[in-house]
C-alpha cells in the first residue's frame, strides 16, 4: 500500500475514533435517562453530520423518550425509507409506534419482525409489550418467556413480565372474576416472590371482594420486609374499619404513623397521615382529627387529598353543608375527582337532593367507567325509588284467652324523587277461646308522600275499616274512617321531628273491637343523637275516644351505641301512661301508669344476606298505688336477603308489660314479613345528564 494510502486511512481512523469517543457522551445521557439532555446533544451532532444514521437513531430515541412521540415516528419513518433492511432501524420504528400508543400498527409490525428474526431479544420483547398494552396478557406472556429463553434473568424483560401479571389480574378484577384475578396474582407472587406490587394489588382484590381475612394474611405477608412495614400497616387499618373493628383500626394506624422517619418517602407520608386522621374520624376523635386536619391546611393549602378529609370530617359530624362545600373546592381544582364527585353525591343525599346526587354520581361514571362504588350508590338510590310491595302474617296470643291471626300488605309506588303513591291493606280475626266472642276487621287506606322540600316530608293515608264484631250478648258491624297524616322533618342537623294526627280503631282484642271505640291522636316523635354516641328518642300522644275518654301517654329513652357494627346499644326506657276516665271493667285505663326499664339491642344489617335485632329489656312498672311489679320484654329478629329484590324475616315478641289488661299480663307475637322490589329500577324516566 502506498504511503499516500496509508496516510489516507490514518486521518480516517483518527476522524473515527474522535467521532465515536464524542458520541459516547450522548450514549451515556440515553442510557441514564436524561432524554432532554440526549435531545440537545445529538441535535447539535445533526446539525454538523446531517446524515449520520447513528445520530439520527439517537436523536429520535432521545425525542421519543422524551415525550415526543408522533415526531420520532416521522424521524423513524424516514430512516426506514433511507434503509428498508436495516434491522436496527426496524426495531426503533416499532417502539416509536409504542411511544405514540399506535399499538394495532406496532402489533402487525413487530410480528413481521418476529418472522423476520425468531431469536431477536428487542422483537421479541416489544412484541410482547404491545400485546399487554392491548391487554391480550396470554399471548404476551408467550412471548416474554421466549424474549427471556434468549437473554435470561435480563431485567427488563422480568419487569415486562411483573406488569403482565398485575395487568391481566386487574383485567379479571375489573371484569369481577375475583377467583381467576387472586389465581394469576398468586402465580406473579410464584415468579416474584413477596413482590410489593403484586401483594399490594391482591390485598386490593380482597377488599374489593370482601374477603377480609385473606386482605389481613396478605398485608401481614407484605409487612415482613422492614421496608414495606408502613405501607402494610397502612392496608391493614383499612382491613379492620371494613370489618367494623375501629380500634383497632385506630392503633394499627398509629402505629404506621409513629413509624415515619426522615428517609420515608412523600407519598408514603401523605399516605400515612391520611390514613392516620381517617382512623381517628372512624373513631369520631373529631377533636384531634381536626386539629390535624387544620395543620394540613395550612402545611398544603387548598390540596385536594387534605379538602376530602375535611369533607369526611364534616360529614361524620352531620355538617353536610360545610362537607358539600368542600366537595365544591375539590371539584374546581379537578372535575374529574372521583373523592369529589362520588363524595358529593353522597353528601347531596344527605342533604335530601336526589336529582342532584343522582347527577355526581353518573358524573363519577364519566370519568370512571364501571366504578363499583358508584354504581352502587347509584343503585342503592334507585332503591329509595322502586316500587315495592310488603307482606306480612302474625299470629298472637295473651294469657287472658285472647289470639288473633293479622295479614297486611302495602304498596310503593313512587312517582318521581319527590311524589310517592301507597296503599295499604290488612285484615285482623281476633277471638277469646274461653268467651267465644270474634271478630274481623278489614282495613283499606290509599294515600301519598311529598317532599315539600329538602328533609321535609308530607305523608298522608286515608281509608276505613270494615269490622264484623261477634260476642256473646251481641253482634255489632261497622264501617268507620281511617286515617294518619303526617309531617316528617329534619329541623337541625342530628335531629328528627315528626308530627302528625291518626284515626283508628281500638282492636286489640274481640272484646274491645266489638265496642267501636274511636281513637283520635296527635303524635310528636323526636330523636336527637350526638357526636359521642349519646341518643334521645322521645314520643308523645294525646288521644281522645268516642267513650268520652282520654290518654296521654309519654315515652322517653335514653340511650349510648357501644358498636357500631353490629349495632349494639343500651339505655334507658321510661313509659307514662294516663286516662282521664277509669274503666277497668272495660280495658286498662289507669290514671297513672310507669315503667321504667333498662334495654339491650343488638342489631346487624350491614353488608352481607344475613340480618339479625335481638332486644331486651327488663324493668318495673307502676299501675296506680299498687306494689311495683317487675317487667321484661324479649323481641328477636331474623332476616335473609334472597337476592338484592327479595327479603325476608321473621320475628318474635314476648312482654309482661301491662297494656289491655290489668297486672299478669303476657302478651306473644310470632310473624312473617316479605319485602319484594317490584321493577329493577324505578318507573319513573330520570331526565339526569351528567354535568
Amino acid at each position: 500500500m502506498s504511503y499516500k494510502h496509508l496516510l489516507v486511512l490514518f486521518f480516517y481512523l483518527c476522524f473515527f475514533l474522535s467521532f465515536s469517543q464524542e458520541m459516547k457522551k450522548g450514549f451515556t445521557y440515553l442510557e441514564t435517562g436524561k432524554y432532554s439532555k440526549a435531545e440537545t446533544f445529538f441535535e447539535a451532532i445533526l446539525k454538523e453530520y446531517p446524515t449520520n444514521k447513528t445520530a439520527k437513531l439517537c436523536y429520535g430515541r432521545a425525542i421519543g423518550l422524551n415525550g415526543k412521540a408522533p415526531a420520532a415516528v416521522l424521524i423513524f419513518t424516514d430512516l426506514l425509507k433511507l434503509y428498508p433492511d436495516d434491522f436496527e432501524v426496524k426495531l426503533n420504528y416499532a417502539e416509536s409506534l409504542l411511544w405514540d400508543t399506535q399499538y394495532l400498527a406496532a402489533e402487525a409490525f413487530y410480528k413481521k419482525l418476529v418472522n423476520e428474526d425468531p431469536k431477536s431479544f428487542s422483537a421479541l420483547l416489544g412484541y410482547a409489550n404491545t400485546l399487554s398494552n392491548l391487554k391480550k396478557y396470554n399471548d404476551a406472556l408467550i412471548y416474554v418467556d421466549q424474549s427471556l429463553a434468549v437473554s435470561p434473568g435480563n431485567a427488563n424483560a422480568l419487569n415486562s413480565k411483573k406488569y403482565m401479571y398485575l395487568g391481566h389480574a386487574y383485567q379479571k378484577q375489573q371484569a369481577k372474576d375475583y377467583s381467576n384475578a387472586e389465581r394469576i396474582s398468586k402465580e406473579g407472587l410464584v415468579l416474584f416472590k413477596n413482590d410489593k406490587d403484586i401483594l399490594q394489588n391482591l390485598a386490593n382484590l380482597y377488599l374489593i371482594s370482601n374477603s377480609l381475612e385473606k386482605a389481613k394474611e396478605t398485608y401481614t405477608l407484605l409487612g415482613s420486609a422492614p421496608s414495606n412495614k408502613i405501607t402494610a400497616l397502612n392496608g391493614l387499618a383499612l382491613v379492620y374499619h371494613l370489618d367494623g373493628k375501629e380500634k383497632d383500626a385506630l392503633e394499627t394506624s398509629k402505629e404506621a404513623y409513629s413509624s415515619l422517619n426522615s428517609n420515608s418517602s412523600t407519598v408514603l407520608i401523605k399516605q400515612t397521615k391520611e390514613r392516620y386522621i381517617q382512623a381517628l374520624i372512624w373513631n369520631k376523635k373529631f377533636k384531634e382529627a381536626g386539629c390535624l386536619i387544620d395543620y394540613l391546611m395550612l402545611e398544603h393549602p387548598n390540596k385536594n387529598w387534605v379538602l376530602a378529609l375535611n369533607a369526611t370530617l364534616n360529614i361524620y359530624k352531620s355538617d353536610f353543608k360545610k362537607s358539600l362545600e368542600n366537595y365544591e373546592k375539590i371539584l374546581v381544582n379537578d372535575s374529574s375527582s372521583f373523592d369529589g364527585n362520588l363524595g358529593k353525591a353522597n353528601v347531596l343525599k344527605a342533604l335530601g337532593k336526589p336529582i342532584d346526587a343522582y347527577k355526581a354520581a353518573e358524573n363519577t361514571l364519566v370519568f370512571y367507567k364501571g366504578q363499583k362504588d358508584a354504581k352502587n350508590f347509584i343503585k342503592q338510590l334507585d332503591n329509595s325509588f322502586t316500587p315495592t310491595i310488603e307482606t306480612n302474617a302474625s299470629y298472637s296470643f295473651d294469657n287472658g284467652d285472647n289470639e288473633a291471626y293479622s295479614y297486611g300488605a302495602s304498596l310503593q309506588i313512587p312517582l318521581s324523587t319527590k311524589f310517592k303513591l301507597s296503599g295499604v291493606y290488612g285484615y285482623r280475626d281476633s277471638k277469646n277461646t274461653t268467651t267465644g266472642n270474634r271478630a274481623k276487621a278489614n282495613n283499606l287506606l290509599a294515600g301519598f308522600a311529598y317532599d315539600l322540600k329538602p328533609n321535609v316530608i308530607l305523608k298522608t293515608n286515608l281509608g276505613i275499616t270494615d269490622v264484623n264484631a261477634d260476642t256473646k250478648d251481641y253482634s255489632n258491624d261497622y264501617t268507620q274512617f281511617l286515617s294518619d297524616i303526617s309531617l316528617s322533618t329534619k329541623p337541625f342537623k342530628r335531629q328528627t321531628l315528626d308530627i302528625g294526627y291518626k284515626r283508628e280503631w281500638q282492636n286489640f282484642n274481640a272484646d274491645l273491637t266489638s265496642l267501636e271505640i274511636d281513637q283520635n291522636t296527635l303524635y310528636a316523635n323526636y330523636n336527637l343523637s350526638t357526636n359521642f354516641n349519646l341518643g334521645w328518642y322521645t314520643q308523645y300522644n294525646y288521644t281522645w275516644q268516642n267513650d268520652d275518654n282520654t290518654k296521654h301517654l309519654l315515652f322517653t329513652s335514653l340511650y349510648y351505641n357501644l358498636l357500631s357494627k353490629p349495632l349494639l346499644k343500651t339505655g334507658f326506657n321510661y313509659q307514662y301512661i294516663t286516662f282521664g276516665n277509669q274503666v277497668p271493667t272495660v280495658y286498662f285505663s289507669p290514671e297513672k301508669f310507669n315503667v321504667y326499664e333498662i334495654f339491650l339491642d343488638l342489631l346487624k344489617n350491614q353488608k352481607g344476606r344475613l340480618s339479625y335485632n335481638l332486644n331486651l329489656a327488663t324493668g318495673y312498672q307502676f299501675i296506680e298505688d299498687q306494689e311495683k311489679q317487675a317487667t321484661y320484654r324479649i323481641q328477636v329478629k331474623l332476616g335473609y336477603t334472597f337476592n338484592p329484590r327479595l327479603s325476608a324475616n321473621i320475628y318474635g315478641l314476648h312482654s309482661n308489660i301491662a297494656s289491655a289488661t290489668a297486672a299478669g299480663f303476657t302478651y306473644t307475637e310470632i310473624g312473617f314479613r316479605l319485602k319484594w322490589f317490584i321493577f329493577k329500577k324505578p318507573i319513573f324516566k330520570r331526565a339526569i345528564k351528567p354535568e
